[in-house]
């Protein structure tokens, strides 16, 4: 239950998110709903209490009800939002997602029928981003999300604890050095208490998360990981072996650090990594990199990658072009030959921070090890 208000007789921006919540306050002698956001509960054999609460002004997001008491909640001034039976996902959901949730189903069902690959099936199909339903139940779900990420960012396993960002290229095979380059970053971000966020795809994005998520097995563990992953080297030809081989991995290392993964519908062609262990998956990609930027206080790390990390890197410098001196986070880029010659991003923006308050905030360094050092020091 996520509270953002009063708990008295008038709470506001209350959000019950499980039943015992809504027993609880109940019990407590709650007696009026306004302000108060139902998502997604089982309300049967709660019609008593629901008739002795003042409604007016109660927002219900994809509950249940007996018979009948739908129909009386809206006329006593209640905002129902009904359950949506057609879209292959609870637009109202609470939580983030994790790896087994998207994922559920495997090893044994192939992943184009698992929940991450209908979703998106769901999504492309002809006209869908035109019909009213569609975009109503992506939108409610992009917001419940971005609700659940708010939650686990201030008062869940993330609380208290500075993020960076990963940014690379999703073409970083498993298996070569790029990609253990990546998981030695995530690994090293952890162990010195950041908490790692990335795009939660594959390449980089996944060794990095794989690198957080290993960050306490020693040496050889990390190895016989890294030799597990190479076995598929990538997700093309098959998600579902690539997908097995993490959960492998996962299987022979529970209880890993938990990380942040922000992948998007939007490319659903590419795969959510098996080693974030919360997902913050959208449909609008937009809102999704502006999260990502928002929440990376700590800095954003800018891994070897072409157009989509080019992408990423002038995002952020375009935040930090415009945002006050307190509000301009660390940008470093790995990689000198890569960011000068062959996608020459560093002169730009060097030009850029100039006489800028970003200035003496961005960074160009060959190694990992260094990266970590310069964030360390720029803190």
């Amino acid at each position: 239950m996520n509270l953002s208000g009063n708990v008295g007789p008038h709470p506001h921006n209350l959000e019950v998110q499980d039943l015992d919540s809504f027993d609880r306050l109940v019990s407590a002698g709650a007696v009026d709903m306004r302000g108060w956001h139902a998502q997604s509960l089982d309300l049967r054999g709660r019609t008593g209490a629901l008739q002795r609460l003042h409604v007016e002004g109660a927002i219900f997001l994809g509950c249940t009800f007996d018979d009948g008491v739908e129909d009386v909640l809206r006329r006593r001034g209640a905002l129902i939002f009904p359950r949506l039976e057609t879209v292959p996902f609870n637009p109202y959901r609470a939580d983030l997602y994790s790896p087994q949730e998207l994922y559920a189903g495997l090893p044994d069902a192939p992943y184009e029928a698992l929940p991450d690959a209908r979703i998106y099936q769901w999504s492309i199909q002809p006209g869908m981003r035109h019909r009213l339903d569609a975009t109503l139940a992506s939108a409610l779900h992009d917001h419940a999300i971005g609700d659940a990420l708010d939650d686990v960012t201030r008062t869940g396993p993330f609380h208290g604890r500075a993020m960076v960002g990963v940014m690379g290229g999703h073409a970083a095979q498993r298996g070569s050095t790029e990609f253990a380059q990546a998981a030695l970053l995530g690994r090293l971000l952890a162990q010195g208490g950041h908490v790692v966020a990335t795009g939660g795809g594959p390449g980089a994005m996944e060794a990095a998360n794989l690198g957080a998520y290993l960050n306490e097995v020693d040496d050889d563990g990390v190895q016989a990981a890294l030799d597990i992953l190479a076995s598929v080297p990538g997700f093309r030809p098959s998600v579902s072996a690539w997908a097995r081989a993490a959960a492998a991995v996962v299987e022979r290392f529970p209880g890993g650090t938990p990380s942040l993964g922000i992948p998007t519908w939007f490319y659903g062609h590419e795969p959510p990594n098996y080693f974030a262990t919360h997902i913050a998956k959208y449909f609008a990609n937009a809102i999704r990199e502006a999260i990502l930027l928002e929440l990376c206080t700590g800095g954003i790390v800018f891994l070897p990658g072409a157009a989509g990390t080019v992408q990423e890197i002038f995002q952020d410098a375009c935040e930090n072009y415009y945002g006050a001196r307190e509000k301009v986070t660390p940008m470093v880029l790995v990689g000198r030959h890569h960011w000068e010659r062959q996608y020459p991003a560093w002169p730009m923006l060097q030009s850029l921070a100039a006489g800028r308050p970003m200035e003496d905030r961005i960074f160009l360094v060959d190694t990992v090890q260094e990266a970590v050092e310069v964030l360390r020091l720029s803190a």
